[in-house]
């Protein structure tokens, strides 16, 4: 047997799980973010496990990752250069979408900010049934991407009228886009080839915003571990919740990397438990992510992140901004918890970077934290244990500054007490208002910070049963090792009820174009 390394690379922590060639697991954390340190924490995780075995000599048989790296990308906006190539006449069509307003009354609307950076009337058209109506001008989208790329965009996204019907004309552009010397190019027909323009251009969109930002990671990674040398497979968690090679992974995939890592070792688990419905309460460093199991993994395939649409299969998660490092404040006069966090850099205050107030910190101040039992990787060092006074500084800081009354320990508890009640009615979200009674479900408590709120949020929600796995603090990493290769493709057909054969002919081709995918995976399907 061969080393295996299961990796989930958190906002705050990177969590590792590691399959030596014996059989037996070891695990590590390490902070996400450590200039000083390191350059990636999931590379530097898997040198530390490895000791003295240098990665390069190291008989590796898998890596398995789940990551935060395009996720971050979207939310921070700091995505690739996009040119979007849409239908002429429906060059605002993505940012005027479906004329939603989920903030009726609000007085001043914020729109999310567009992802593609300009955008081009393709002079061509298509009917509803995919014949040709205006022929595709070649010679004027030809100038139109020279003039792009001269300005050094390098990322396209073309989404046309209809192409899900008729590739033809998207296919053509790509070709072209490949001959001027596009790195990424996305296509409406291959990315989300379903009908309705706006979710199938937003889908296409995202993919060619994302996909360089993590091809870059991918190659980086890559490189770090010598795959195809001595480390055999790079493989990478999708947000449907299945694994597959680095070189297929796109950005659309990449939202729920980790996240969905975990609702895999949340089912696994818990079905070895003998527990069939589950609460998955994960509570990391950055945020809280919450989900329901009742003997099936759920799925949403229309869903809205960081103000941005997306039309592509995801675990159905519902997170929270209340994480161990969300940042405790007095704003508005009352007591506030996230929606900020402290990350992993500079970390809540008692992580030695003169960081904030966390939600960490209110619980070693309260004692159900202990710097004993804490790894020790704070500092500038990296070998530091939590720092307890530095968290009581930054408690009275904030209580004399507003002038609040009673102890720290009181507002600490407060805190906390806001904290629970946040996620809490998060788990509600995606269970009670659906109508499911999870007072007989067992809450299956993991991430970093799980253990330390489990009970409270259990009790706030009346659940009498706690399940914690001997790997709760890396059960998102465990559940990289625990996932399938998966490829799930979508079609649509319009024809009526009651004809099989073309019904059939439909699922036919989804099924040889899934089974081809997986071949090229070495993974031979029935």
């Amino acid at each position: 047997m061969a080393w295996e390394f299961w990796v989930d690379r958190g906002g705050t922590f990177t969590d590792i799980v590691a399959q030596d060639p014996v059989g037996h697991l070891h695990s590590h954390k390490l902070l996400s973010e450590n200039p000083e340190q390191y350059i990636d924490a999931a590379v530097q995780g898997i040198s530390n496990i490895l000791g003295d075995i240098q990665i390069s000599q190291a008989d590796i048989g898998a890596v398995k990752m789940g990551t935060t790296v395009a996720t971050n990308a979207l939310l921070e906006r700091k995505g690739a250069a996009v040119l979007l190539m849409i239908t002429e006449g429906f060059g605002d069509l993505l940012e005027i979408g479906y004329q939603t307003r989920p903030e009726l009354f609000a007085m001043h609307i914020q729109r999310p900010e567009l992802l593609y950076q300009s955008v081009v009337e393709v002079s061509e058209r298509l009917s509803a049934e995919g014949q040709v109506l205006t022929p595709l001008d070649m010679v004027k989208a030809r100038n139109s991407m020279k003039l792009a790329r001269a300005a050094g965009v390098q990322s396209i996204a073309i989404a046309l009228l209809h192409a899900y019907v008729n590739p033809r004309h998207e296919q053509q552009l790509a070709s072209l886009a490949k001959e001027i010397g596009f790195d990424q190019i996305s296509t409406s027909h291959e990315v989300s080839g379903l009908a309705k323009l706006v979710g199938r251009g937003d889908t296409t969109v995202v993919d060619a915003y994302l996909s360089p930002i993590l091809r870059r990671y991918v190659d980086q990674v890559a490189d770090a571990l010598n795959v195809g040398g001595n480390c055999k497979a790079l493989m990478f968690m999708q947000s449907n919740g299945g694994l597959t090679d680095a070189q297929k992974f796109q950005g659309k995939d990449s939202i729920l990397s980790g996240p969905a890592g975990g609702i895999v070792g949340m089912a696994q688990t818990g079905q070895q438990a003998g527990f069939d419905r589950l609460i998955g309460f994960d509570m990391g460093g950055t945020s809280t992510d919450v989900s329901h199991f009742a003997g099936k993994f759920e799925r949403s395939f229309e869903t809205e992140v960081a103000g941005v649409r997306m039309r592509a299969p995801m675990m159905d998660i519902h997170t929270v901004a209340a994480g161990g490092g969300s940042v405790c404040s007095y704003r508005d006069g009352r007591f506030q918890v996230g929606p900020e966090s402290a990350g992993a850099d500079p970390g809540p205050a008692s992580y030695r970077r003169s960081g904030p107030l966390t939600v960490t910190d209110c619980n070693l101040l309260l004692g159900a934290l202990s710097a004993d039992y804490f790894p020790a990787v704070f500092g500038v060092s990296g070998n530091m244990p939590l720092d307890l006074d530095a968290a009581r500084s930054k408690a009275e800081e904030l209580s004399s500054q507003n002038g609040l009354q009673g102890t720290l320990e009181e507002m600490a508890q407060g805190f906390l007490e806001i904290a629970v009640q946040n996620m809490a009615n998060a788990i509600k979200k995606i269970s009670v208002e659906r109508g499911h009674d999870i007072t007989t479900y067992t809450l299956q408590s993991f991430g970093g910070a799980g253990g330390q709120h489990a009970c409270l949020v259990a009790e706030a929600l009346g659940m009498s049963r706690v399940m914690v796995h001997p790997f709760a603090g890396v059960l998102s990493a465990y559940g990289m090792g625990l996932a399938d290769v998966r490829c799930l493709r979508e079609g649509q057909l319009d024809c009526d009820l009651d004809d099989e054969g073309q019904v059939q002919a439909t699922l036919d081709s989804l099924q040889m174009a899934v089974t081809h995918e997986l071949a090229t995976q070495g993974i031979a399907c029935p």
